[in-house]
């Protein structure tokens, strides 16, 4: 009995060694295959992103000052009745071009012509009497002459003639006024211009109280006035002396539209105010522009531009490359390494589609123009250098 029970304790000890040992082997090769497996592979880096670049560049440029101005018509009537009487016609369109001369209102005017019809038969009348008041008055110094008149009745014949001469300047100046009168009921266009609305129509009474019937104003040319500091005066005179031949240099007045075009024709600078306003510490200066499509408007608001005629070469950037933040502009430029660069940059006068810029990029930096929100400083991209369009 005591060695059956041996027996079967050893048995019992030797399986649980060969279970032990199983599962210790099973454990070191889940162990060691799981070791051996092969890491995976690296994700793909993404590709640099593409950006499109213009080169900055030197043009062509002409110094400018900019200012704000106004169209200002160089003549401007407003039309009013001189005499009184019933609009009897209104013979012109409310906004249409007139010519100095044209007929635009017409008065009644029989009363007008009765005057002047009664003016000149008092004058018919008046010579008559002058008439026989000079053959009266050579009667009596003939008389006289031969002592069978007295010399007062000379007088008296004298004087008589005088008031007949006297009566009939008065009523040859009666007949002048009543003649201007009639005149006054055709209302006459006294310039070249537009004409605006009308006021009274057709079977209104109408007088020299009655106010504006209508305004013309003047079309082509026409003014831009715009007003300059003191400061900035002095800097035009410095720009226009540095002329090479030691004279002074032309230069060009330009508007602006509102729109920001900016408008074909140039100005010619006509005056400068001799008197500075004490309060703004600025004078007016004024140009005639040419208007023959009738564009600008008087009244309105334009930008004026004072630019030199003789250009230098100046450092420009396409407008399309400037951002701007609360720091002011700024422009992103791909490097020798390929990567981005923020450059702060100061702007000068515009240029078509590029803008001058005196400070931050030098000729020849690529400045990003496409592609620019989606990249950052820093960051490594393809450039693409861009032509320039025609425009630019």
């Amino acid at each position: 009995m005591a060695i059956s029970g041996s027996v079967s304790k050893s048995r019992w000890i030797a399986g649980a060694a060969l279970v032990a040992l199983a599962l210790a082997a099973g454990a070191g090769w889940l162990f060691f295959g799981h070791a051996a497996k092969p890491p995976p592979a690296a994700a793909a880096q993404p590709p640099a992103p593409a950006v499109g670049v213009r080169l900055a560049t030197m043009k062509g440029v002409s110094e400018s000052f900019e200012f704000v101005g106004r169209i200002k018509a160089t003549d401007k009537v407003e039309i009013r009745a001189r005499v009184e009487g019933f609009l009897q016609k209104v013979l012109f369109k409310e906004g249409q071009d007139v010519k100095a001369g044209d007929l635009l209102y017409q008065i009644e005017k029989v009363q007008f012509q009765a005057a002047v019809d009664q003016a000149k038969a008092n004058i018919v009348v008046a010579e008559a009497e002058l008439t026989r008041a000079k053959l009266e008055y050579d009667r009596a110094l003939d008389l006289s002459k031969r002592q069978f008149s007295p010399q007062s009745q000379v007088d008296q014949n004298k004087a008589a003639l005088d008031t007949a001469t006297g009566r009939l300047m008065q009523l040859k100046a009666a007949l002048t006024q009543a003649e201007v009168n009639l005149d006054y009921t055709d209302i006459r266009a006294p310039i070249d211009g537009r004409i605006g609305r009308t006021s009274h129509t057709v079977g209104n009474l109408v007088n020299p109280a009655t106010g504006v019937l209508a305004t013309i104003v003047s079309q082509d040319p026409i003014y831009v006035l715009f007003p300059v500091s003191v400061r900035d005066l002095d800097a035009i005179r410095e720009a226009r002396r540095k002329d090479g031949g030691g004279g002074i240099a032309k230069i060009d007045i330009r508007v602006r539209l509102p729109s920001g075009q900016e408008y074909p024709h140039p100005g010619v600078w006509n005056l400068t105010d001799p008197q500075v306003d004490p309060q703004t510490d600025t004078l007016i200066m004024r140009a005639t522009i040419p208007n023959p499509e009738r564009t600008l408007t008087d009244g309105q608001f334009v930008t004026a531009i004072i630019r030199e005629r003789q250009e230098a070469p100046r450092l420009v950037v396409p407008q399309a490359a400037l951002q701007v933040d609360q720091s002011g502009y700024y422009v992103l430029v791909v490097n020798d390494q390929h990567k981005v660069e923020q450059r702060r940059v100061q702007t000068g006068p515009q240029l078509g589609t590029d803008v001058v810029v005196t400070s931050g990029v030098k000729e020849g930096d690529k400045v990003i123009v496409d592609g620019i929100q989606k990249v950052r400083p820093g960051q490594v991209v393809q450039e693409t250098i861009l032509q320039a369009s025609s425009g630019g």
